[in-house]
């Protein structure tokens, strides 16, 4: 059996008096496609940051490839939410992939032969090259976003962290960009951990689901934990789960932490 690329053992987050979760025991094995799903505070964007060494556990051990994270870690790649780049920046399409490359090392920036071969095949992998030599600024959010999954993949990582990679684009560039990420997976048997608000455009690329909750968290496949019984329990009060189409909706789930209502999988979430 493969190694574990992420392993948590009885791990625990908190802050202050309140508890997101507890005694979590949790194996991501090489090519899986975990989503982490979840109202508003339940503490996936902080288990984001736990993995890459930014956030300290309040109990239990986190551990890559069976040793302890640390922040810098080459072995990941990270994805963040789509976030438009300010005009004016003085960066190229191509630069912010090598970015992947060289941006943890001192010095002066220069990329090798081979690292620049590396960026051109990346850069085609993700649907790129016709702009690769434009001004970030200049292009779309969803071209920005397809960069960003380039910077997070170009040194080809044992571990993928997305957090909420679909937020503000359309369903066409959800689609484009969540393929990409799964590619990564099919083809270089990269581990993915997926922070979303909505489960639906990535479903049928789903292994498995982590779905924190009112301090209390379950991992099975998404027919497994996305139940009614299965979150009316989590959440202690009556929670349906409907399904249309091959859609997935969660109705009466009550929003633990933002200003909004929680009705479904598929609103705006803020983690």
């Amino acid at each position: 059996m493969s190694q574990a690329v992420l392993s948590l053992r009885q791990a625990s987050l908190g802050f202050g008096g309140r508890r997101l979760w507890q005694d979590l025991d949790l194996d991501v094995a090489p090519g899986e496609f975990l989503a982490v799903i979840g109202p508003n505070g339940t503490g996936k964007t902080s288990l984001l940051k736990t993995i890459l060494g930014q956030q300290t556990l309040t109990s239990g051990t986190v551990s890559l490839l069976g040793h302890p994270v640390n922040g810098g870690n080459g072995e990941i790649g990270y994805i963040p939410q789509q976030k438009l780049i300010d005009q004016g920046t003085p960066l190229r399409a191509r630069d912010l992939v090598t970015l992947g490359l060289s941006g943890k090392r001192w010095g002066l920036p220069f990329s090798s032969r081979e690292e620049r071969a590396r960026v051109d095949e990346t850069l085609a992998r993700v649907g790129a090259s016709d702009f690769a030599r434009s001004p970030v600024s200049h292009l779309s959010g969803g071209e920005q976003q397809r960069l960003r999954v380039g910077q997070a993949v170009v040194g080809n990582p044992r571990l993928l962290l997305c957090d909420e990679p679909l937020l503000s684009l359309d369903l066409a560039n959800q689609k484009a960009v969540s393929e990409l990420i799964n590619r990564q997976r099919i083809e270089f048997g990269a581990a993915v951990v997926f922070v979303t608000h909505d489960v639906n455009p990535i479903l049928d690329m789903v292994d498995r689901v982590l779905y924190l909750a009112a301090g209390r968290f379950r991992i099975g496949t998404p027919d497994e934990v996305l139940r009614s019984e299965v979150l009316s329990e989590m959440y202690g009060t009556p929670v349906d789960v409907l399904r249309s189409r091959g859609r997935i909706v969660v109705v009466g789930a009550p929003d633990e932490a933002a200003p909004h209502d929680h009705h479904a999988l598929g609103q705006r979430e803020a983690s």
